[in-house]
């Protein structure tokens, strides 16, 4: 299963904003897939008949209870459905889905983004693309609607949003006389550092998340992507041995050498960057929504209403970052596939997600104009509304997490001056083959 940490905290964002004035579950709602229907030959809304056993993650963005109260109302809607819930750890859900396919215990399950590649061919998730409405393609934001995507096909609908955005402390760029309009790039950020460390503002202006772990590769793709290159080409094989891969790293290293960044970044995970702007040791970083809530808490940090959300900046190719979601997935042995779509359906449609806004994002474009969504979060909605419609999702590769962890060591070792960018991503490259072959 993915280790990566930033799946534990990042969930629980919305609930923070809403401690800071955001709106709770919202009664009114804007149209959208109000009652779901069953399209590719099942029965219609409320002719349903059967159960379904649902598989859910306990740190996810809708609460357990929310989640229940989202299945009672299909339930109100569909009364020949039964829908059974568990809830476990996102460390355990992986290992779960495996374990239980034989069985057939579960008809719908949570995945995160990472995982459609292994499990689609593995054949334990359903390839459900004929499900897909046409107007899902422009309706839904493509970033999330790509989450369950593997080799043109969906393997599940898009539930929860979250992608990597940048954080600047607005007191400090102002101290050094700098215009937030600056760091729009990562050539300006740079610029920006360099201009805080010499008016000694702060000594480290950079904090990231570059431990060994999956959060250095969350980085690495956004700045990637950023700068216009990409870690595996359309055809599945490493990409990342020149272009924007190789000058991102770069970049990475240039900034720990350069003193901008503080050293202890590579031993770092997102909560540390947290801790680190909110403590006033730091001026900018990259980070999951949950951090806005959190480093603007008056309670926790140190400088809670300085922190600015913003769009990653442009390395030449746009504001891209990474893509941080997660789908529910019906299973390939369910018994039930009418019911499982519908649920999942209803679950994910705008009324719902709307209703349900301070717990997450929601997944549809109209939504993020909606006056009591963008109340939910004002400082928030709108950045989100941009960077959730430009991001990429990490290589949708079979053998993800044994790639992840070469791809990890190897970064490292860039980043810590044991060897060239370049040569760390050509040795690289040569160790994710062998493991493609597998």
């Amino acid at each position: 299963m993915s280790t990566s940490t930033s799946q534990l905290p990042r969930r629980t964002f919305l609930a923070g904003v809403a401690g800071l004035g955001a709106v709770g579950a919202l009664a009114a709602c804007s149209s959208g897939s109000e009652a779901p229907s069953s399209s590719g030959g099942g029965s219609t809304p409320g002719q349903l008949q059967g159960t379904i056993n649902g598989l859910f993650m306990k740190q996810a963005g809708y609460s357990e209870q929310h989640i229940r109260q989202m299945a009672a109302a299909f339930k109100k809607a569909n009364p020949g459905v039964t829908v059974n819930m568990e809830f476990v750890a996102y460390e355990a859900l992986h290992d779960k889905i495996v374990a239980a396919a034989a069985a057939g215990t579960y008809d719908l399950v949570f995945i995160d983004v990472i995982w459609p590649a292994e499990l689609a061919s593995k054949g334990l998730i359903a390839d459900i693309s004929d499900r897909i409405p046409a107007n899902w393609s422009t309706d839904i934001l493509p970033g999330a609607l790509n989450s369950a995507v593997y080799q043109k096909k969906f393997y599940g609908i898009p539930w929860l949003l979250d992608t990597k955005y940048f954080y600047f402390n607005k007191a400090m760029l102002s101290k050094a006389g700098i215009e937030p309009s600056s760091v729009t790039t990562w050539d300006g950020v740079a610029a920006a550092a360099k201009t805080l460390k010499s008016k000694g503002i702060v000594k480290y202006p950079l904090m990231w998340s570059w431990s060994q772990a999956e959060a250095v590769i969350c980085d690495w793709a956004a700045l990637t992507a950023s700068f216009g290159g990409k870690l595996f080409d359309d055809s599945g094989q490493p990409a990342f041995t020149s272009g924007g891969a190789v000058q991102a790293l770069e970049f990475m290293r240039r900034t720990l050498v350069d003193g901008l960044t503080n050293p202890s970044s590579t031993q770092s995970l997102e909560d540390d960057v947290v801790k680190v702007v909110s403590a006033g040791d730091a001026a900018m970083g990259l980070n999951w929504t949950y951090m806005f809530a959190a480093a603007n808490d008056p309670k926790q940090s140190k400088v809670a209403g300085d922190v600015v959300i913003t769009e990653v900046p442009n390395g030449g190719a746009g504001r891209m970052s990474v893509n941080g979601s997660s789908a529910l997935s019906i299973t390939a042995t369910t018994k039930n596939p009418d019911a499982a779509w519908a649920f999942a359906k209803f679950v994910s449609s705008q009324k719902i997600q709307e209703k349900y806004v301070s717990d997450s994002l929601p997944i549809w474009n109209a939504s993020y104009d909606s006056p009591s969504v963008i109340k939910s979060a004002p400082e928030v909605v709108p950045v989100a509304k941009e960077q959730l419609a430009n991001m990429v999702n990490r290589p949708q590769v079979v053998n993800y997490n044994a790639i992840s962890q070469k791809l990890q060591v190897a970064v490292q070792k860039a980043l810590l001056g044991e060897v060239d960018p370049k040569q760390a991503m050509t040795t690289a490259a040569g160790d994710v083959e062998q493991i493609l072959k597998q």
